[in-house]
């Protein structure tokens, strides 16, 4: 074997196969990621093809490393790639915005101009009258596509500056009278 074909090999066991393995790890991290988020939300058909890809990207990257075993720079790689494709994972999960959220707000008072707000920007609106640690309350539920949360976080934070706010996910949704679709604002 002559020189050139030695740097070859070893560029290729320390270079090519490490990158080529952390890749792998980044993706079927990354699938891996966005499966259990939306085996979460209940998303059937999402889930299974993702689980699908996911183990045969992990099935090639675990070859790789079996087939070099002695090679620590792959092991490094899967490390890595494992690390990043969570981060990655989330990433693409988040500008993807898919799901319904339930937004609940309380208000110490007045509640009109937060509601009229939110139903003119095109959102649902619910209140009910409460009571809180602190004396009389409104609580105020708008149910919002994940896409369209920073309009309404905007909506609350200059219409209430003081109101408090929580977010969760709703698994399922029937619309009924308050159709998720909503007005065109500019």
């Amino acid at each position: 074997m002559n020189l050139n074909e030695m740097i070859s090999q070893e560029i290729m066991l320390w270079v090519v196969i490490p990158i080529l393995i952390f890749i792998a790890g980044l993706a079927y991290v990354s699938l891996g990621t966005l499966r259990i988020i939306f085996v979460a939300r209940g998303q059937r058909l999402f889930s299974p093809l993702l689980g699908f890809f996911e183990v045969v990207i992990w099935l090639i990257a675990i070859g790789q490393i079996m087939n070099n075993v002695t090679n620590v720079a792959a092991y490094f790689a899967y490390a890595a790639g494992f690390a990043v494709g969570n981060y990655v994972g989330i990433l693409i999960e988040e500008k993807m915005a898919i799901g319904i959220l339930v937004v609940r707000i309380i208000i110490p008072d007045e509640s009109e101009l937060l509601k009229y707000t939110l139903s003119e920007a095109g959102f649902g609106v619910t209140s009910l009258d409460a009571k809180g640690s602190k004396g009389n309350v409104q609580l105020i539920y708008t149910i919002v596509r994940r896409k369209d949360l920073p309009q309404v976080i905007k909506i609350i934070d200059s219409s209430h500056a003081d109101a408090f706010y929580s977010v969760e996910d709703a698994r399922h949704v029937q619309e009924g009278g308050f159709p998720l679709k909503r007005k065109k604002t500019s």
